[in-house]
């Protein structure tokens, strides 16, 4: 028996086989409507497949929204097992990431996680809060500061971290490690680190800056006790005290801290491993005005069990209010675990959530 059937637009469009499929690779690209219901879905939902007569396709579920459509009421539970997915599958590329000698491609790493590049590419973004680039090469950061600081030779550290000639190691060393890697592994030998100690309402603070940018904002009570602190951050750097111009940046850095509202847009000299500045990048992007808890902060980074370190990673931050670590609260939004003490984090926020005149 033969059939009559004689296929509709739709189901010659490529994008019907990947709703058939219900492929992941194609979540993002479009979303399909289906007329007799009024719904719209991804393309992996694992709702009813629709009669492809009734289906129409758009480039955002936003479109479909505009059109009138609803998302369907699986949604929710597809939302929740994509996202399961999708940090499962940036787990391993992380992994993959870790242990290649080199870093591998974009395309490489999204053909083995099944998608197209740039969904890959955007996925690994919104779980990690870093490009798969970006989370490579603060991977390569931190393994070279731990081999340069365990004693090893600048050349076992180099292949290790997975620059495979000295020419590119040594290209990339500033933005690495803000030194050459010889003065990294001798402490910041003949680095020049500028730095002043002043007043602000909050007490003592020290802000300091390598060529790169700023590298520390320190309060506390005690100005010689911040020196120490610097010290031992930087141990054989040239620390210089402050000139005129500089004494200008201290002075910005307080009258933020005075009025939160006037914004602090200052370039920084970050230096951590890959989860801390994971960690460090979601608090900058938190809101003056604004707080998460620990938690919020472990999932926007795709790492939802690890509270603990995002807790640690807040304590190692050397960048008070530039990196903005007062704005994390617990979950019942009590606060805790501030580096230069649960005072001076209130003040912070009641200054920043005080109505400006």
């Amino acid at each position: 028996m033969t059939s009559n059937h004689t296929p509709c637009a739709i189901e010659n469009d490529p994008r019907w086989a990947a709703v058939l499929a219900r492929d992941p690779r194609a979540d993002g690209q479009f979303v399909y409507g289906v007329k007799t219901t009024g719904i719209y879905c991804r393309p992996s939902s694992l709702a009813r497949l629709p009669n492809p007569r009734n289906v129409e396709f758009f480039d955002s579920a936003e479109q479909a929204q505009a059109a009138g459509y609803r998302p369907s009421k699986r949604a929710a539970a597809d939302q929740t097992h994509v996202a399961s997915q999708h940090a499962a599958l940036v787990a391993i590329a992380c992994r993959q990431i870790e242990s290649a000698e080199s870093l591998p491609s974009l395309a490489d790493l999204a053909d083995a996680a099944g998608m197209s590049p740039f969904h890959f590419h955007r996925v690994f973004k919104g779980v990690t809060g870093l490009t798969p680039k970006g989370y490579g090469n603060a991977h390569r950061s931190r393994k070279v500061r731990a081999q340069l600081e365990s004693g090893q030779s600048i050349t076992h550290a180099l292949y290790d971290a997975g620059f495979n000639s000295n020419s590119r190691f040594y290209e990339a060393a500033d933005q690495v490690l803000g030194m050459k890697p010889s003065d990294y592994r001798a402490g910041g030998v003949n680095t020049d680190i500028r730095f002043a100690v002043g007043q602000c309402s909050l007490g003592a603070i020290l802000v300091a800056q390598s060529t790169r940018g700023v590298c520390a904002i320190l309060l506390g009570d005690d100005p010689h006790a911040l020196v120490c602190d610097l010290q031992d951050k930087f141990r054989q750097a040239n620390l210089i005290g402050a000139d005129h111009d500089f004494e200008q940046l201290i002075a910005r850095v307080v009258g933020f801290i005075e009025a939160p509202a006037l914004g602090l847009d200052l370039p920084l000299d970050v230096r951590g491993t890959a989860f801390q500045e994971r960690v460090w990048m979601a608090l900058r992007e938190i809101p003056a005005g604004s707080t998460a808890s620990y938690a919020e902060i472990a999932q926007r980074i795709g790492a939802p069990k690890a509270v603990r370190a995002v807790a640690q990673a807040c304590a190692a931050n050397s960048l008070a209010v530039a990196i903005p670590c007062h704005r994390v609260v617990r979950s019942d939004g009590n606060l805790s675990g501030y580096r230069w003490g649960i005072e001076r984090k209130r003040q912070l926020l009641e200054r920043e959530t005080a109505p400006q005149a």
